[in-house]
């Protein structure tokens, strides 16, 4: 049986986390199981499906992969940015020569942000209690 070629990335965002797989193909997207024409039927916006695609679309491989994403956590747009850096780290995989242009781009960074925790005595993270004089 031939072997299946197959390049696989990891990306988090928040509290989202997409591991993406991709297989030399004619481009399909399938998230979490469902084969999908377009990633906007999971994203339903335009600005985040820009924004995921962008390693690809950089690098001229939008068409050439089918690409598999499990993605779980978080919103949308944590997902986003998850599927993004997992579809970059995943291009790495398939050619390392693109590493300066993914990295100029900072495609290859992890954003670090997430919510910060609430603290006791306070109503949010930083939020203090309305503060009364009498």
């Amino acid at each position: 049986m031939a072997e299946i070629v197959e390049y696989i990335g990891t990306g988090r965002r928040k509290t989202s986390v997409a591991r993406v797989r991709l297989r030399p193909g004619e481009g399909k997207f399938i998230v979490n199981g469902k084969e999908l024409k377009d990633l906007k039927e999971y994203l339903h916006n335009d600005a985040w499906v820009r924004h995921a695609l962008k390693p690809a679309v950089l690098t001229d491989t939008l068409g050439r992969f089918d690409i598999f994403i499990r993605v779980s956590g978080g919103g949308l747009s944590g997902q986003a940015g998850a599927i993004r850096l997992g579809i970059a780290r995943a291009l790495l995989q398939f050619n390392e020569d693109l590493k300066p242009l993914l990295k100029q781009n900072g495609l290859l960074t992890r954003d670090a942000r997430i919510v910060e925790r609430k603290k006791y005595g306070l109503k949010k993270a930083r939020r203090a209690p309305q503060f009364s004089k009498r």
